[in-house]
């Protein structure tokens, strides 16, 4: 592709609503003011890194970027050891952040709404309609984002993710999601993210859908249920609740009278049948998935109530079998591998069976850790819970599985009588490792290297006698 396109998309008038905070709306034209202002602070270099919790600044910060020709950097946690990472992969990697310096060794730059909160600058531009009104162009070939993989299996690794493409991609998305809700497009449609801006699946079903999608999303990131459900009761509807299974099952077990959401988004991990079923019930909305990769983007959805079948997004189609499927077209232009185990069904839908690199081999008989997870979370009692493999050290013949679960009101005998149900008795776990909680990221994902060293050091704890590590 080639030429530009804009920052945001036709269709929507500039008074109409690109956020919601507090329940008051953040028009489409106070951003570009916002946006103009801020740009004109901003230093050479690049990427941004923006460390703010307010979804409304991510965006300001992403536009202002993007209006100075850089990217927005998003890796998937701002611990110190990754943001040492990105001060390795990007030498000109600064941080926008809206409080206190964040303490991390890049420069630290402001992240200011101007309209409002700086003396002169936004009286200025809203002074000025037409400048006021002119949409920004960015060249599509222009890298937007330098997203970094997750690090759940590894090393997180960074992918330039181009305007046009991103565009290509939202458009699909927006229309996938219309369809869902029976509507033509999404203008009107308030969203609800409890997953971070800056992770990719935040990036694009918040942020991007909002600025290329018509739609509108809360600046608040709510976490908690009563969080969750006081973001939603502020916004109008239609809404659309953006979220993943580890805070679903949380919002829905609550016991918390829900406000009607006309369609749950959810990603991350595959959500349980029985889940998605409790969650349409409680919400009053469909439920719908998406499955998506960072170096590939989203490649499609499916109503989890309808099947096990996932459906590509328009343009994309699938080609092989097994661990070997690659996808292209559409945002893909590139033939790009999947990093999961599918059984292709036609170019266009499939079904998923786990991830490639979790499968797992005990005593001759093959999974996958998702696989395993998926039944273990579907156990009433069980509020979370993985599995995990310890490395092969040479110690055991046959290395046995380990559970880490936080379930208080099921006894291990329970807990494994309800897995032989589900699981081939190879996989029951050899130790059921209780934990108060997870260490999960922001979006539910659970790092390698944060499981293994959890297991690690209760497996050692419990080596030296009993105690709360025991099962």
């Amino acid at each position: 592709m080639s030429g530009s396109m804009p920052l945001l998309a036709d269709g929507p008038g500039l008074d109409t609503p690109l956020a919601w905070r507090g329940g008051q709306p953040l028009s489409r034209r106070r951003y570009l003011q916002d946006v103009a202002a801020l740009a004109a602070t901003l230093p050479a270099g690049g990427p941004v890194l923006a460390m703010t919790g307010d979804r409304y600044r991510f965006a300001l910060a992403l536009g202002a970027a993007l209006v100075r020709g850089q990217a927005g950097l998003m890796p998937p946690n701002h611990t110190p050891d990754m943001v040492e990472r990105l001060r390795g992969l990007f030498p000109g990697a600064y941080v926008l952040a809206d409080g206190e310096a964040p303490g991390v060794d890049l420069p630290v730059v402001p992240l200011v709404e101007s309209v409002g909160s700086v003396a002169g600058v936004g009286s200025r531009l809203r002074g000025n309609d037409e400048e006021a009104g002119e949409v920004p162009q960015i060249a599509g070939d222009h890298e937007a984002a330098q997203v970094l993989t997750s690090g759940s299996t590894g090393a997180p690794m960074p992918h330039g993710k181009r305007w046009d493409l991103l565009n290509v991609n939202l458009r699909a998305e927006a229309a996938r999601l219309a369809e869902a809700l029976g509507r033509a497009d999404l203008q009107g449609v308030a969203l609800v993210g409890t997953v971070p801006a800056h992770h990719m699946y935040g990036f694009e079903s918040t942020v991007l859908l909002a600025l290329l999608g018509g739609a509108a999303f809360a600046a608040e990131r709510p976490f908690f249920p009563g969080d969750i459900v006081q973001v939603l009761a502020s916004v109008p509807r239609p809404r659309v609740l953006v979220t993943t299974p580890f805070h679903l099952k949380t919002l829905v077990e609550s016991g918390l009278a829900l406000p009607p959401v006309d369609l749950t988004l959810c990603a991350t991990a595959p959500l349980s049948p029985q889940l998605a079923a409790r969650a349409e019930a409680a919400l009053g909305g469909p439920l719908v998935e998406i499955y998506g990769c960072t170096e590939a983007g989203q490649v499609a959805t499916r109503r989890t109530t309808d099947g096990p079948e996932w459906r590509t997004f328009d343009g994309l189609t699938l080609s092989g079998d097994g661990a070997q499927v690659v996808v292209r077209g559409g945002h893909v232009p590139v033939p790009t591998p999947l990093a999961d185990v599918l059984e292709v069904l036609s170019p266009t839908r499939f079904r998923l069976l786990g991830r490639s690199n979790d499968l797992i081999n005990v005593a001759g008989k093959r999974s996958s850790l998702a696989h395993l997870n998926y039944h273990l979370n579907s156990i009433a009692e069980v509020q979370d819970g993985v599995f995990w493999l310890p490395p092969d050290t040479g110690g055991e013949a046959v290395v046995r599985l380990v559970v880490l679960v936080v379930a208080p009101e099921v006894t291990r005998d329970a807990l494994l009588a309800a897995l032989r149900q589900r699981v081939d008795a190879a996989f029951l776990p050899r130790r059921v490792l209780r934990v108060e909680s997870l260490p999960r990221d922001a979006t539910g994902k659970l790092p390698a290297t944060r499981l293994a060293a959890l297991a690690e050091s209760l497996l050692a704890a419990q080596a030296q006698g009993p105690g709360r590590a025991g099962g």
